[in-house]
């Protein structure tokens, strides 16, 4: 059998690099699509994953024309998709009272249509070939909420509505859909946070620290393999204990 190709989106950032370096050791082929303007980071991330098999192929998740385009270009050179972990998102805290409408679009057009307009152009390759393994980043904030972030958090919250019905629509394809909600890792992000607001961060945290970007892709890769075809639907939190449910 040839090796699965697996599409990560925000595969240049930090978690979603890490996605990316451990799908292509757990033998994918793996293309990371990203910005094509963050022309430094892109070079960044070229060298450091150097040696394996990870490409980069620029493409906006907002736009959905662009998104079909990128699937037939990934098609063409590599083969179908099989797996895609749709890891973009982005941030623009606000409470709701000082939101304006630019902020709410921009992180429903990455977080949640961005989820879409991907989803939709590799799920009838998937179908067709009678396997296919769609993992969605959400996050702990779309579980709990949290301030300033209505934007983000019913974004996330939304992203796993999407996963439990696309996979119901696709469980006896061969294709399965899951989401992982991780907590407070150590990403740019976090740690550009001030000390204070990190350390208060972290106090909250039952295992008394932040998680690393290699814990949530261990997830990702156990929900991505040939193996993995009895779980789906399913919301995998990875964040400390930060929250617990069942």
């Amino acid at each position: 059998m040839s090796k699965r190709v697996a599409v990560v989106t925000g595969g240049i950032g930090g978690l979603g690099t890490e996605i990316c370096k451990t799908l292509a050791r757990a033998g994918r082929t793996v293309v990371a699509t990203d910005l094509a303007a963050r022309e430094d980071r892109i070079a960044e991330f070229r060298k450091d994953v150097e040696g394996l098999d990870i490409h980069f192929a620029p493409g906006n998740v907002g736009d959905f024309d662009a998104c079909a385009a990128l699937v037939r270009e990934i098609e063409a050179t590599h083969g179908g998709v099989d797996i895609l972990v749709n890891a973009a998102g982005i941030t623009r805290d606000t409470t709701l009272r000082k939101m304006d409408k630019l902020h709410w679009d921009a992180v429903m057009g990455v977080n949640l249509d961005g989820v879409f307009n991907l989803t939709r152009h590799v799920v009838d390759g998937m179908v067709e070939a009678g396997f296919g393994r769609i993992v969605n980043i959400s996050s702990v904030n779309g579980q709990t909420g949290q301030f300033g972030q209505t934007n983000y958090s019913a974004s996330k919250a939304g992203m796993h509505g999407f996963t439990m019905a696309l996979a119901r629509e696709v469980a006896r394809k061969g294709v399965t859909v899951n989401s992982v909600s991780p907590g407070y890792c150590e990403t740019p992000l976090v740690l550009a946070m001030p000390d204070d607001i990190r350390a208060s961060i972290v106090q909250g945290v039952p295992v008394g620290r932040l998680g690393r970007p290699d814990e949530i892709a261990r997830v990702v890769e156990f929900l991505s393999a040939d193996a993995a075809g009895f779980i789906t639907g399913a919301n995998i939190p990875v964040n400390g204990g930060l929250f617990m449910s069942f």
